[in-house]
């Protein structure tokens, strides 16, 4: 049987010119954190873990550390162990010098999880499953824009111009083959590195707006690796933007006159012989799926602070944007935000259209399966499928915006059972003093509109 301290030893043994080894952990808000190993010190972090403060896991999107999160004074600012996630070590084609990149899961020092991690509230929720005998099956897949670096570093988002100088265009052009053929050299560098670091990338299409785009990753049944595949995809397709002279962001709304960026979820459920229970050519789904859905559908509002997590998500939700406004499912039908999928039979599952791209792909994927848990437990029932337009046939139900969904969220049952009540707490606390300071900033519309009209 192998040792962990093998798959640290064969990489060093492969990449013998690595000198430096990022070691990523993922905050509540998705952000990438963590420290830099040296090449001697690799075999150790497999061997024995590595310390870092466990107030990381307790800070906003700005890096600020919040108080009510209690991580921080509360006790003591102690560390926790960091350690490797088998599998996830690989080299970053994109880093001048030579480096590698391995994604760390946290846990106290006895051994137990450490509750402010969200990867350790993904397994929560995915350990659920054991007793169902069914396991679920996930792929996560977003949507980023390539944006003008140096307007990025003024502060501003701005279509990129491509190596070959055709500007991005200013009108929509979904699904533009010129627009992938203009940024090749950066696209095909971000499939490179994929390869080489094992997320499984597929199917590319240009997006709804300038400079969007959208590369489909492959299911897999494991579903923590899903979501793995789907962080270390944003460290790819930042670092090889940043390579290429352009930004990359997953941020929800960067333009308000254009599409925002999604994060749909895929999910289907096999059982101990791996095969697919939502399998059927059923026009209308029934049994295993439909209570699945009926899961999701009931615990969709409650769970907004995870799928929008910050302000800037809110603005993405508009009728005709493809994004949702309310909730509802349907067959082959985006205008909903639970999309059944058509096709071959066995490859049956649905689309959860619901999150932004910035959303935290571990919560987000851990809130839609614990919503299918339920759903399958309680036998639930959701309404009539929708067809047609969805967005003239569904009410409008979401939270009443950002504060008032991380309230909904903060008192959700649901989500304290599933992912535990002490990450619950630390999430809410986190959002609540994020948003806190938001709404104190006076920003330049602000200035804009009121300053001389009030």
């Amino acid at each position: 049987m192998s040792h962990p301290v093998d798959e640290a030893r064969d990489f060093l043994a492969a990449n013998p010119d690595i000198r430096r080894i990022e070691a990523v952990l993922t905050d509540a808000s998705g952000a990438a954190r963590g420290k830099v190993l040296t090449r001697s010190e690799l075999e150790g972090a497999f061997a024995d873990g590595r310390p870092l403060p466990g107030s990381l896991y307790g800070v906003d999107i700005t890096g600020l550390d919040v108080e009510d999160a209690g991580l921080q004074w509360d006790d003591g600012d102690k560390d926790r162990v960091l350690w490797p996630v088998p599998g996830t070590l690989a080299r970053a084609p994109w880093a001048t010098t030579p480096t590698g990149i391995m994604l760390m899961a946290a846990r106290e020092r006895d051994g137990t999880p450490f509750h402010a991690d969200p990867r350790q509230a993904l397994k929560r929720v995915v350990d659920r499953f054991a007793e169902t005998g069914l396991a679920p099956v996930a792929a996560i897949e977003m949507e980023f824009f390539l944006v003008d670096r140096a307007a990025a570093q003024a502060g501003r988002a701005a279509p990129a111009t491509a190596s070959n100088g055709w500007p991005q265009e200013r009108h929509l052009q979904p699904c533009s083959l010129d627009d992938l053929a203009d940024f090749a050299p950066v696209l095909d560098d971000i499939y490179a590195a994929a390869d080489a670091m094992d997320v499984p990338a597929r199917t590319l299409l240009s997006e709804y707006a300038p400079g969007q785009f959208e590369i489909v990753l492959k299911h897999r049944d494991d579903a923590l690796r899903a979501a793995d595949d789907a962080v270390l995809f944003k460290r790819i397709v930042k670092g090889v933007a940043e390579r290429h002279g352009y930004a990359a962001t997953f941020m929800a709304k960067p333009f308000s006159d254009f599409s925002g960026s999604g994060m749909h979820v895929h999910a289907s459920l096999n059982d101990s012989g791996g095969a697919n229970v939502f399998a059927g050519d059923e026009a209308v789904p029934t049994g295993t799926l439909v209570h699945a859905i009926g899961g999701q559908l009931s615990t969709l509002r409650e769970s907004m602070a995870i799928f929008a997590p910050n302000a800037n998500s809110w603005r993405r939700f508009r009728p005709g944007s493809y994004a949702p406004v309310g909730p509802g499912w349907g067959v082959d039908n985006r205008t909903v935000p639970l999309r059944v999928t058509a096709g071959k039979a066995e490859t049956r599952h649905f689309e959860h259209r619901v999150a932004g791209a910035d959303a935290n792909p571990y919560l987000a994927l851990a809130a839609v399966l614990a919503g299918v848990h339920k759903g399958i437990a309680e036998q639930a029932s959701p309404s009539a499928p929708i067809t047609g337009n969805g967005y003239d046939q569904i009410v409008a139900d979401f939270p009443g915006g950002w504060a008032a969904a991380i309230e909904e969220t903060a008192r959700s049952a649901f989500l304290a059972d599933y992912l535990g009540a002490d990450f619950l707490r630390v999430f809410s606390a986190i959002k609540r003093g994020e948003a806190d300071r938001f709404n104190a900033l006076v920003s330049d519309i602000d200035i804009a509109w009121y300053l001389r009209m009030a």
